[in-house]
């Protein structure tokens, strides 16, 4: 148990601190901000989808260490994925940070975010970027609150 929380720790500071993907997307054709009040988290999420697959994508804003691991963790894992593929990742997670039914889909790095279930008020941190995911994919305006 002290290797996954020592991985867990280790991945998240480090995405914390150096997210990858970190910035403005100028050419992106769907986009959607999240907020997280509890913790005050802010984050705008951009998107490139050519053909059903998301080709690049990329965030910017700042929040907590938790927050921002997620974005970060998340933008590896979709790039290159197709809508359908991102929202079976959004449930998978989902399932995983929360504790509800697991899916089949595999999660990868995103795995090492399963702890966060443990820290009920760490979940909206963690589910922030994801949130914010489904409403840039379905085009939805107005500001995605984890509240």
């Amino acid at each position: 148990m002290s290797d996954l929380r020592e991985l867990y720790q280790e991945m998240v500071m480090d995405h914390g601190r150096r997210p990858r993907n970190f910035g403005p997307l100028p050419e992106a054709n769907h986009h959607a901000e999240g907020f997280n009040p509890l913790c005050g988290d802010r984050l705008t999420l951009y998107l490139k989808i050519d053909n059903g697959v998301i080709s690049d994508l990329r965030f910017e804003g700042s929040g907590c260490a938790i927050s921002t691991a997620s974005a970060s963790l998340m933008t590896e894992a979709l790039k290159g994925k197709t809508v359908a593929e991102a929202e079976a990742l959004f449930a998978g997670f989902h399932a995983l940070v929360t504790g509800g039914e697991e899916t089949s889909v595999p999660l990868g790095k995103l795995e090492v975010l399963g702890g966060v279930r443990e820290f009920p008020a760490r979940i909206k941190c963690a589910t922030l970027a994801w949130h914010t995911l489904q409403a840039a994919l379905r085009d939805e305006t107005g500001l995605v609150s984890t509240e």
